[in-house]
């Protein structure tokens, strides 16, 4: 089977092979874990089978819903924020061509997809709706309860523009709602004014909330291939299910090396990639991991960078600074296109040595002479490379993060799907606005400035 591999040579100086296999057991027991739901966030396992769990009907109405945006919009707006929209974002940039978007409508096969609710920048949203007021566009509005204040204010603005421009009755048709089975804003005003709607699962996390209708109606709005998606993940489902010896789980031998090189110091993992369609991946591993180990004082810090235009800017660090960090490289074996360097007459820029050669050919020795370099100057590396960029190995790597997440935090000690500290901001920022409720709060941070 074509797959993700994962390539730990270049940990090796740093953590040896017997450290990794001895805790191959517990490793082994938290997977397990995973499965039977018996640790803590027991109750939000349900990515886990989701790939297989998923039906034939659930894909096809997914399917039928984005038809309807795709030909009846321009322009669609993807209304969320965390795990409601940076799953949906990372498989679209990676799987959509870079310039899609400049395209006239016409030339276009696909509707572009914006994103809002993500900020409370009073300029994007002004400059979002001024670019919505020359285009057809439909919104999809992601929220479990209908109320986090980002996505609330633009699903807000966004609604009345829409209203405005098409009529209510229009306007309807081009609105849906991924929201909660039966509570909630959101499913109040869904059902009062008689939007599409998806559900997001009592027992997923929006962090693993990929493979459910919040990720898969927008990637399936962008003409992406959500079966090719689910089918990848599948594989790994498989191929790492309760009974697979240590051996062969490639997620939970990531998250032993993740947490091994933790405790002898590396408190960064900066994940890497080459690609710059890789950049909302890498957002959304930032969230996964951060979100879901970061707490009681513990966990990796995780960070990112894009190579090779970061080794331009963080390269000096990375080599230099202090040693703190290890990289977790991902890189694609064979591009989808191809573009050869010429030769020039004059090699004013001294490139001739390298006429006739693949650009990706130039991009993979940077890849390599850089792990080399970092590797000597103290900076592990783990490797994983997927065979090319597209919808089934993409798939594939969303599983494989997702388990190695959960596997890594139950290593920690943590509760891998719980975020208790997102509060603290939410409860400030209420009581700063004099929001109902938040009385005795508002005098006591006013007190406090």
């Amino acid at each position: 089977m074509n797959s993700i591999q994962l390539n730990i040579n270049h940990v090796s100086p740093f953590l040896a092979e017997e450290d990794i296999l001895k805790k191959s057991e517990i490793a082994t027991a938290c997977n397990q874990a995973l499965h039977d739901g018996s640790r803590e966030g027991g109750d939000f396992l349900g990515w886990v089978s989701l790939p297989s769990s998923i039906t034939e009907s659930e894909i096809r109405e997914i399917e039928d819903a984005a038809t309807v945006l795709r030909t009846r919009c321009e322009a669609v707006v993807v209304v969320g924020i965390g795990g409601s929209y940076l799953g949906a974002r990372a498989v679209i940039d990676a799987l959509s061509g870079s310039f899609d978007w400049l395209q006239e409508s016409d030339k276009r096969k696909n509707p572009v997809i914006l994103y809002a609710g993500n900020n409370i920048s009073e300029d994007y949203l002004h400059e979002m709706i001024d670019y919505l007021n020359g285009k057809q566009f439909g919104i999809i509005n992601i929220s479990k309860s209908g109320t986090t204040t980002e996505p609330a204010i633009a699903f807000r603005l966004l609604k009345e523009l829409l209203e405005k421009k098409v009529g209510n009755e229009e306007a309807k048709d081009r609105i849906v709602a991924i929201t909660d089975a039966s509570r909630g804003a959101l499913r109040t005003l869904a059902t009062t004014e008689g939007y599409k709607t998806f559900v997001i699962p009592d027992n997923v996390g929006g962090r693993y909330s990929v493979l459910t209708p919040v990720g898969l109606l927008p990637i399936a709005v962008a003409g992406i291939n959500i079966r090719s998606l689910i089918s990848g993940a599948l594989e790994i489902e498989k191929a790492t299910g309760p009974s697979t010896s240590f051996d062969y789980n490639l997620p939970a031998i990531y998250a032993v090396i993740r947490n091994e090189l933790y405790k002898r110091g590396k408190k960064i993992e900066i994940l890497v990639n080459y690609h710059p369609k890789l950049h909302y991946l890498a957002e959304w591993w930032k969230q996964l991991f951060g979100e879901s180990e970061g707490k009681e004082l513990m966990g990796i810090f995780p960070a990112a960078v894009d190579f090779t235009a970061d080794l331009h800017s963080m390269g000096q660090w990375i080599q230099e600074g202090e040693r703190t960090i290890f990289e977790t490289v991902i890189s694609i074996k064979h591009p989808n296109e191809k573009v050869l360097i010429p030769r020039d007459e004059r090699d004013l820029d001294g490139l001739n040595y390298l006429k006739g050669k693949r650009v990706d050919e130039v991009n993979k020795m940077a890849e390599l002479g850089t792990r080399v370099a970092h590797v000597d100057g103290g900076v592990p590396n783990i490797l994983i490379e997927i065979p090319e960029l597209n919808e089934k190995y993409l798939g594939q790597l969303i599983y494989f993060f997702e388990k190695a997440c959960g596997i890594s935090g139950y290593l920690l000690g943590v509760n891998p799907f719980n975020q208790p500290g997102v509060e603290a901001y939410k409860n400030n920022m209420f009581a700063l606005l004099e929001k109902p409720g938040y009385e005795e709060a508002t005098k006591a941070i006013k007190a406090r400035l």
